[in-house]
């Protein structure tokens, strides 16, 4: 059998190679989609909340953010009870941007899917809820600190 997380690894870091130079053009690059897309999709999200959702830190999240902030992709927004929260909001040139993303990323799935039947889709997509949600409890644990026995 062959290192599944190897072949996840290698499809992942051939997606994120396509998509930095076709969203270059956007000026866009290092992942910097992934947050305008999430940001989109839950607008009004806090910065702690959408650096857990991405699976980074929040010193990682944060530089994402300033960036897409400075290339006004989106914009902080205080929150109206707590006005130390800042809440993330797209852009009207995010918004474009985001809908652009998530036609290339359909496409992706599209070529990546193709000659799968229904039915293998639907096996992939179960199996690959499980292994992510296996990871994230390891993820969650050892960002708080725990150590993993090997």
């Amino acid at each position: 059998m062959s290192d599944i997380l190897r072949d996840i690894g290698v499809i992942a870091r051939a997606l994120d190679s396509i998509a930095n130079i076709e969203f270059k053009e956007l000026a866009l690059t290092r992942g910097q989609y992934l947050y305008l897309v999430r940001i989109d999709e839950n607008p009004g999200i806090i910065p702690d909340r959408l650096a857990d959702l991405v699976k980074v830190d929040r010193t990682t999240a944060s530089r994402a953010i300033n960036k897409l902030v400075k290339q006004d992709f989106i914009e902080k927004n205080p929150d109206p009870d707590n006005r130390k929260i800042k809440r993330l909001f797209p852009t009207d040139k995010g918004k474009e941007a985001a809908d652009y993303i998530r036609r290339e990323n359909r496409h992706s799935n599209g070529v990546a899917l193709e000659g799968l039947t229904q039915e293998e889709k639907k096996n992939l997509s179960v199996l690959l809820e499980k292994v992510k949600n296996n990871i994230e409890a390891d993820w969650k644990a050892v960002k708080q600190g725990e150590t993993r026995e090997y």
